[in-house]
């Protein structure tokens, strides 16, 4: 008896999974899901900075870690981001937040996720484009100095 529950039970288990599995919905993707600049920040310095992206429907976030360091603490979600991307074949996408991880004197800049809105066929690129951050009253404005590799985010 107790092995045919056994078997029942694993029967609709299975089944209920695989009624899962036909209705979850495929996520929207965004190649690449990472690129890589080199900014310059002015006075502030500069260097390489990788950009990492992801993409749900219509809702996109970019991550922004960059080689240009903190010269002193700065606490979780202190630093005001808007991040202007180009689009392929004119105007711009912006994305922006107050996100950022808690970071100590001399570690590297990390802002995001940034949101922004995008659409199907989108290719958005760093260059020409720019991160502008805000801390204690000052903003910092770092922009590309040449195109982002791999190459543009495209969205699904």
């Amino acid at each position: 008896m107790r092995g045919k529950r056994l078997g029942t039970g694993t029967a609709l288990l299975a089944a209920v999974a695989a009624t899962g599995l036909a209705f979850t919905q495929t996520a929207a993707a965004v190649t690449p899901q990472t690129a890589s600049i080199t900014a310059d920040c002015g006075s502030f310095g500069g260097g390489a900075a990788t950009l990492t992206a992801t993409q749900s429907g219509t809702a996109a976030t970019i991550t922004v870690q960059s080689a240009v360091t903190v010269p002193i603490s700065l606490a979780k979600d202190s630093i005001t981001s808007t991040l202007t991307l180009v689009k392929a074949g004119g105007g711009t996408t912006v994305f922006s937040g107050k996100k950022n991880p808690a970071m100590s004197a001399g570690s590297s800049v990390t802002v995001g996720p940034l949101s922004g809105t995008v659409a199907s066929g989108d290719s958005l690129e760093a260059y020409g484009g720019s991160l502008k951050m805000t801390v204690f009253g000052i903003t910092i404005t770092c922009t590309a100095t040449g195109p982002q590799s791999p190459g543009p985010f495209v969205f699904d």
